[in-house]
């Protein structure tokens, strides 16, 4: 069982930035993809980004490509995502979540992940 803990949310003006950490408590993530996700109330949740552990190949949805960045730190098992440019559109809570599944078409659809975090809140406002 994997457990995920994400933090570094909060409430940031258009255009600001933030950076989310997942930590993962796995003793090894190497056979992992890692991904955020993010939802806004009344809407579907919708992937984000993800990276491969080992490669640190990554995805990006393109309504984040470009001001949003996905990174790892090996040490301390843990999954960041950088936001930037953020717009209110952005506003939602944000989980991470881990897959042993990796294809750039299936590491976007929620049912390929297997552990979910608690989520951490981002609101952007204008």
């Amino acid at each position: 069982q994997v457990r995920l803990v994400e933090s570094g949310g909060g409430l940031v003006q258009a255009g600001g930035s933030l950076r989310l950490s997942c930590a993962a408590s796995a003793r090894t993530l190497r056979t992992y993809t890692m991904a955020w996700f993010r939802q806004a109330p009344g809407k579907e949740r919708e992937f984000v980004a993800a990276m491969t552990w080992r490669e640190a190949t990554t995805v990006y949805a393109d309504s984040v490509k470009g001001r949003f960045t996905v990174s790892r730190d090996t040490t301390n098992n843990t999954f960041n995502l950088e936001l930037s440019s953020l717009k209110p559109e952005d506003s939602a809570k944000y989980y991470c979540a881990l897959t042993t599944n990796w294809t750039p078409l299936t590491v976007r659809f929620i049912r390929s992940y297997s552990f979910w975090g608690q989520g951490t809140r981002v609101t952007v406002s204008t």
